[in-house]
């Protein structure tokens, strides 16, 4: 029997809006959060890379999980970035804390150890033992320096009931389809390369957790629901209009793309955190040329 996966469809790797103080913009995540979910969205990635995470302090990833928390109010299903490059600290994270209305944990492999394959499914059993709730693997070597490889993936699948997905953001579309193919039952693949999107859930993965969906949620949802579907010229279509957004959005580091394009539109303030700092002026105006053009094939 084919079960239904937990994360399906667009997943909206939340940003983090800030006041024009720097601090965390309640009012403007609350807004973000109901505009996205009416757009259609599937499922949110709270504290994800998106949000700025390694620059919140505790007090404020728990404020910005009682945001999302309350404005969705269980309507939609909500993915909480939890990983980290201490095991134990992984661990005694998982076990301690309050995941109440939280559905999954992305963890991602760990950063800046470049630990072997040994130690990245050593490291994700540790994880499986503690975790209270499912894990979805994060396998995004461009920021992390190591690359979780389709063997380790599947055997980590295989071995551990309660690790259901990987967001793979390899942008290696070999690897991806090798362990869509080689997937035991139950475990899903969610794209985790907006550019990647059509051609990774026509090739079987679940959905795509986007950093464009952001900014663009209607587009990228009936973009991910028409590849779900099978409609290969629904999906080539809505594709070819966005896919001029895709590189000025990345340029300047993310989510650096994406605040210039919202603050554009006055939704949010473009603030970042240092070592981050917004796009540039070249940038803008690119992301803001596309948006003022841009026609959507969807209603």
């Amino acid at each position: 029997m084919n079960k239904s996966p937990l994360f399906h469809g667009l997943g909206v790797a939340l940003i983090t809006p800030f006041t024009s103080k720097g601090k965390v913009d309640e009012a403007a995540l609350s807004k973000l959060v109901q505009w996205q979910m009416e757009e259609g969205v599937d499922f949110f990635c709270v504290l994800g890379t998106t949000a700025e995470t390694p620059c919140l302090t505790e007090k404020e990833k728990r404020l910005i999980i009682d945001i999302v928390r309350r404005e969705t109010a269980g309507r939609i299903p909500l993915l909480l970035g939890a990983g980290g490059n201490n095991t134990a600290s992984v661990c005694n994270y998982l076990q301690k804390n309050d995941f109440t209305g939280i559905d999954g944990v992305l963890i991602v492999t760990p950063y800046y150890n470049k630990p072997t394959q040994r130690g990245l499914y050593a490291h994700y059993q540790a994880v499986s033992e503690a975790s209270p709730l499912p894990i979805v693997l994060y396998n995004v070597p461009g920021r992390t320096g190591v690359n979780l490889t389709a063997e380790t993936c599947l055997q980590i699948a295989e071995d551990f009931e309660n690790v259901i997905a990987v967001k793979e953001a390899s942008g290696n579309i070999n690897q991806i389809k090798t362990i869509i193919e080689q997937a035991p039952s139950g475990f899903s693949v969610l794209c985790g390369d907006d550019a990647l999107t059509k051609e990774a859930i026509l090739a079987g993965a679940k959905g795509v957790i986007s950093v464009v969906g952001n900014a663009y949620p209607k587009s990228f949802a009936a973009l991910s629901q028409a590849a779900l579907s099978g409609n290969v010229e629904a999906a080539t279509q809505i594709d070819n209009a966005i896919k001029a957004v895709y590189s000025p959005l990345f340029a300047d580091g993310n989510p650096a793309g994406v605040k210039a394009l919202l603050a554009s539109r006055g939704v949010i303030n473009n603030v970042l955190r240092l070592p981050l700092v917004p796009a540039s002026a070249a940038t803008t105006a690119q992301l803001v040329a596309f948006d003022k053009s841009y026609q959507p094939s969807v209603g």
